[in-house]
């Protein structure tokens, strides 16, 4: 998997910590013994669980050494563990698995949340926060500039990195396994200052394997200024010279 840079994630740290705040603002359990954030990334998601959840045991689980680094500095009291959500097992069941923009970036989604189900404590909860943005230009600029002659090979890996599904899709594959679904998705409309803000925004998540797979800085200023021509001709600037970014979230709540 791509590296991750912390500093780099956290430029926007309230636009991705937001739709994490909406996740756990629709989970009903008022008093879980243990909770687990799946991915947490720089620990921006872990600290509001902690928030919610004082008495709560709390996990923080991520693949990436810098990012358990960075989220160890917030000194939230909480467990830290670098593994792979894909391979991690608890000791026992868990009441809250808390996955807020992480999944994405693993393959075979219905045998990956049925197997996050099985690890719930009856009564609990699986919740889930996907970006949802691949049919938007924010994507769909990035494949395109992609397709360039000069690294199409190259970045044929990285236009497969992410893993998008419909809510149907997600339904069916957790229908067997829970007492009850909720699906739904949110449009986000961000507030930039610049379209290189929209860029230095995907620099620091879904951009990273693409810019990964490049192998000069001459070959990164080039593929990302095709990408800043592509934002300039799709996002509109507003009167007050900022631009409205609308960024979809695709949400799950299931509870066992």
């Amino acid at each position: 998997m791509p590296q991750w840079n912390p500093d780099l994630y956290l430029q926007f740290d309230r636009q991705r910590t937001q739709a994490a705040i909406d996740l756990l603002n629709r989970i009903e359990q008022v008093a879980p013994a243990h909770v687990v954030d799946l991915g947490c990334g720089p620990g921006n998601s872990t600290a509001i669980l902690r928030d919610r959840w004082p008495d709560a045991q709390i996990t923080g689980l991520d693949s990436s050494a810098d990012m358990i680094q960075q989220a160890r500095e917030r000194q939230l009291h909480v467990e830290w563990v670098q593994g792979d959500i894909a391979t991690w097992t608890p000791e026992t069941a868990r009441d809250v698995l808390f996955a807020n923009a992480s999944l994405q970036w693993l393959p075979n989604h219905a045998t990956l949340l049925q197997r996050l189900v099985s690890l719930l404590a009856p009564g609990g909860v699986l919740a889930i926060q996907f970006p949802f943005h691949h049919r938007s230009p924010l994507q769909q600029v990035v494949l395109e500039a992609s397709r360039d002659p000069r690294w199409h090979d190259a970045m044929a890996n990285a236009r497969d990195a992410l893993t998008w599904h419909d809510s149907e899709y997600y339904y069916d594959a957790l229908a067997d396994r829970c007492a009850h679904i909720d699906l739904w998705e949110t449009e986000y409309f961000h507030v930039m200052d610049s379209h290189q803000s929209i860029l230095d925004f995907i620099r620091g998540s879904g951009l990273r394997p693409f810019v990964q797979a490049l192998n000069s800085d001459k070959d990164t200023a080039e593929f990302e200024s095709l990408i800043l021509q592509g934002y300039r001709r799709h996002y509109k600037t507003q009167n007050d010279n900022k631009i409205l970014f609308p960024f979809r979230r695709q949400f799950i709540l299931a509870n066992v």
